[in-house]
């Protein structure tokens, strides 16, 4: 039987204060590994992350032996959007967990994306009261980082980093239990292959960022790398949304203003998207290209009505069942046949995809989560 290691900590306001100060830490695209060359300076583990990933296609096997006691596990989810990617994760989490007979104990907490660091500062010293045997997190902003490198500095509670695949090369020494999500990188290459070619490699485009951080890095600045590919491609603009839909709504307004011939516009986010959409119906510009990021099921419905033109879908599920693996081998005393690292299978969408095919794709992405309604 597997037995929790005993672990107390003093939650005095003098560790809480010092846990969550917030000393300069900083963002760089040096700082992060991409997974190709973390292959390369880790070669055992491409045969882990395909034996794991097998796992996660597979069914629920039951686990053997339970605990001496449920699992603890806190999670906290910039899930207040209307991406549905973190309420689908959790939910697919939940249900593996279910599946699996894994007895658990589960404290989620909830923000909006980008503005709320103070409150997940809150969230966190209430999930750390708890004293939670596993935390699942994401990187994106600076404040983040900084609780982040403090937990790991700590040990405990094993930290599961979702959203991020490319591990931070500072973060070697002691680094999280999983990084767990869809690779952005990859995805953005996708779209940025199709609407280049879509706009016959030449004309003016709009870039609307996420916030500064992570994600607007690894989509946002991989999509204006491949542009730049191309003398003909200009960007003319590029604003910081904070994945706020109204933000993204009034600088495609300013944009079209300044630059009537924009040709496509790149979203880095749901959010970013719908805001982006309601901008060009209110304009009658339909004509300019625009992207969703993720597939959920508000960019479904619009891409099904050729109201988006294309996107790339996360098979949302894998996430949330590879938590749960990881925590289920790591309960089986076998850590080491955890990766470093997963990253979920991706497919591009566009417009003239037929509904069969969307179905199909919809049912192997939410297989836990539940199908989205029928788009009338």
């Amino acid at each position: 039987m597997f037995r929790f290691p005993s672990w107390k900590v003093s939650l005095s306001t003098t560790i809480l204060s010092a846990l969550l100060s917030f000393s300069p830490w900083l963002l760089a695209e040096g700082d992060y590994i991409r997974i190709d060359s973390y292959i390369n300076q880790h070669p055992e583990q491409p045969a882990i992350m395909a034996q794991f990933a097998d796992l996660v296609r597979a069914p629920a096997v039951p686990l053997a032996t339970p605990p001496d006691r449920p699992v603890r596990i806190a999670v906290i989810y910039p899930g207040l959007q209307a991406s549905d990617y973190w309420r689908r994760s959790l939910f697919s989490f939940e249900q593996r967990l279910k599946d699996m007979q894994l007895p658990y104990e589960l404290k989620p907490f909830f923000s909006r994306p980008s503005v709320d660091a103070s409150l997940q500062s809150q969230q966190l010293s209430q999930a750390l009261q708890w004293q939670p045997d596993y935390l699942v997190f994401t990187l994106d902003i600076a404040p983040q980082g900084r609780m982040i490198e403090r937990l790991l500095a700590r040990g405990k509670p094993k930290l599961i980093l979702q959203n991020i695949t490319t591990p931070l090369a500072r973060w070697q020494t002691h680094r999280p239990f999983l990084y767990v999500g869809f690779d952005h990188a990859q995805g953005t290459k996708l779209m940025a292959d199709w609407m280049l070619k879509e706009i016959d490699y030449q004309g003016k485009y709009l870039m609307l960022y996420f916030s500064p951080g992570y994600v607007s890095q690894m989509r946002g600045d991989t999509f204006a790398s491949e542009a730049a590919k191309h003398p003909q491609v200009l960007q003319v603009g590029a604003y910081y949304t904070d994945g706020n839909r109204k933000k993204s709504h009034d600088a495609t307004i300013r944009a079209l203003k300044e630059h009537p011939d924009i040709k496509m516009i790149f979203a880095s986010s749901t959010d970013v998207a719908l805001g982006a959409l309601e901008a060009l119906e209110e304009t009658g510009r339909q004509d300019i290209l625009l992207n969703g990021w993720g597939g959920g099921d508000a960019e479904l419905r619009e891409l099904q009505q050729d109201r988006l033109d294309v996107t790339v879908m996360r098979i949302n599920d894998d996430n949330g069942i590879a938590m749960a693996e990881a925590i289920k081998l790591d309960l089986q005393d076998r850590p080491e046949q955890v990766p470093h690292i997963f990253a979920g299978d991706i497919k591009l969408l566009d417009s003239h995809w037929q509904p069969a095919q969307i179905q199909q794709l919809k049912q192997q992405a939410f297989r836990l989560s539940g199908l989205p309604p029928e788009t009338p």
